[in-house]
């Protein structure tokens, strides 16, 4: 199965010209790799519904062509976008505006219920007004922005796909401040964005580590590893973080493909336990539990305090899982054939399930109110509800 939305591979130069067997080894760990086709999704498993999934209402925005979109929530105001430059506002299911740029978007969208700002493949980053989509202003980093930007306070943080960041002023675009490090020769392509408090970015780099770095001025406060990579080729030696990392009170914590689930202290850095797992899409926490699928789309289960296993649903093998969503009294994920399943977050039992479109959904879901959103590949909007 070819697992579109979570990641590339990217190749030095130097490696292309060491490698005999590079398509062989790619196919193994490209997610994209048209190889991956020959593996079939399980089928969907069957069970007793307990809960029912409802549409509380649906619109369409347009084709994600070929990147991850994901929407943008702010009280009763979503914001979404599209390849093609559409961009819009719908207030529970009603349209407020809806505009279609010139320039080709790449990512999803961040906001802050004053600005909507957006990235495209040339490396711009676009600012909208919330009220009425009117451009406020752009301004260009240095590469293609897959991931949402996020905006704290009168900063705009935008992460550029060379794992670059970037402090840009909230009132013109200009930048405060950047922040990059040293990276390995072979990564993976990430649509992972970033996680932000009022103090500090926490951001995930190949190479397993994960940088806390100053919210005020882009210095770095403290770098831990969440992942040592391992074998004798750089293929083998991939080792990224992926998704966001997950700040929950004092902790933070992350998952890297190839690599381990680990938690630090906030604050300094310390570890404070690791337990050996690969995922490609990263994790959802709760005061409880830290929730995972891993690279073979295993659903698994973790204790917040002690990281102690606590159950594993093995299901939905092959079906391309995204990263959780928890619910509270559920747990929600959705998968590349583009249906939603809804499970106990006790024991992993399947108590609900609803399909949206072929399309996929390579996205990530999205709380909302009481519910949450699925943004799927050909731009299908869902509110949901679980009863």
């Amino acid at each position: 199965m070819r697992r579109r939305g979570a990641f590339l591979l990217l190749l030095g130069a130097a490696f292309f010209a060491g490698c005999g067997t590079l398509g062989d080894a790619v196919d193994k760990l490209n997610p994209f790799s048209r190889a991956g086709a020959k593996a079939k999704p399980s089928e969907l498993p069957s069970f007793s519904a307990r809960d029912e999934v409802v549409v509380r209402w649906r619109y369409e925005i347009g084709s994600a062509g070929g990147y991850v979109f994901s929407p943008a929530v702010v009280g009763k105001s979503v914001f979404v976008a599209a390849r093609d430059g559409t961009l819009a506002r719908v207030d529970q299911g009603r349209e407020v505006w809806r505009i279609k740029g010139e320039r080709i978007l790449s990512g999803g969208v961040g906001s802050d219920g004053k600005l909507v700002v957006v990235g495209t493949p040339k490396g711009e980053v676009l600012a909208f007004s919330a009220d009425e989509g009117r451009l406020l202003w752009h301004t260009r980093v240095s590469s293609e922005v897959l991931s949402a930007p996020v905006i704290v306070g009168d900063l705009v943080i935008v992460r550029s796909n060379d794992h670059r960041l970037f402090g840009l002023e909230a009132s013109d675009g200009k930048r405060r401040w950047f922040y990059q490090r040293a990276t390995p020769p072979l990564s993976l392509r990430s649509t992972a964005g970033v996680a932000a408090t009022p103090k500090a970015v926490y951001m995930g780099f190949p190479g397993g580590k994960l940088v806390a770095i100053a919210l005020n001025n882009g210095a770095p406060l403290w770098e831990a590893t969440v992942a040592l990579p391992r074998g004798a080729t750089e293929l083998e030696r991939i080792a990224d973080v992926v998704g966001e990392p997950v700040v929950f009170g004092a902790e933070v914590c992350a998952v890297a493909f190839q690599g381990r689930l680990a938690c630090f202290d906030a604050e300094s850095g310390r570890p404070l336990w690791s337990r050996d797992v690969s995922s490609l899409t990263g994790l959802a926490m709760t005061e409880r539990t830290i929730y995972l699928a891993d690279d073979k789309d295993r659903l698994l289960a973790f204790e917040r305090i002690s990281g102690g296993s606590l159950w594993k649903q093995e299901r939905l093998a092959g079906r391309g899982l995204g990263r959780p969503l928890a619910l509270g009294r559920r747990i929600a994920v959705a998968d590349q054939q583009g249906y939603i399943h809804i499970l106990d977050p006790f024991d992993g039992d399947f108590t609900a399930r609803i399909a949206t479109e072929e399309s996929g959904i390579f996205a990530p879901l999205v709380p909302y109110g009481d519910g949450f959103l699925a943004q799927t590949a050909n731009g299908g909007l869902f509110a949901l509800t679980v009863k």
